[in-house]
């Protein structure tokens, strides 16, 4: 980010949830991108490399997405909406999200070194949002 000013991206998730658990949610990761090409990318890269370990069904929904749902999953995108992308394998949902968010500057970063308060987040603490 430049000269401290905020900047347009999108912030990207990758949720699973086991659905014989009561619906307990997991993030399993998260990534920063910078232009609807590059968010929509990161979705189907993960759903490339994972697709061959599907069932069938599972299978069909990733590459229907692959080939027709990312047309419109780059439109929305552009048009600043949020969007998502689900597949389920046989019990577990998987659900990629994609939201146009303002990247505002890290206090005292210096170059590519983060700031001190980026090393006191525990991974795991955050709960999926309702």
């Amino acid at each position: 980010m430049l000269n401290g000013e905020a900047r347009r991206g999108y912030w990207c998730e990758c949720w699973t949830e086991d659905l014989t658990d009561e619906g307990k949610l997991v993030l399993r990761a998260s990534f920063d991108a910078y232009s609807a090409p590059q968010a929509d990318r990161w979705v189907a890269v993960a759903l490339r490399t994972i697709s061959p370990a599907f069932d069938p069904e599972a299978s069909e929904q990733a590459w229907q997405w692959l080939y027709d749902g990312r047309i419109a999953t780059r439109k929305a995108l552009l048009r600043a909406e949020p969007s998502t992308v689900t597949v389920t394998q046989a019990r577990i949902r998987i659900t990629w999200t994609i939201r146009p968010v303002l990247f505002l500057p890290l206090a005292h970063r210096q170059g590519i070194e983060l700031p001190a308060c980026a090393y006191v987040f525990k991974p795991g603490a955050l709960e999926h949002p309702s």
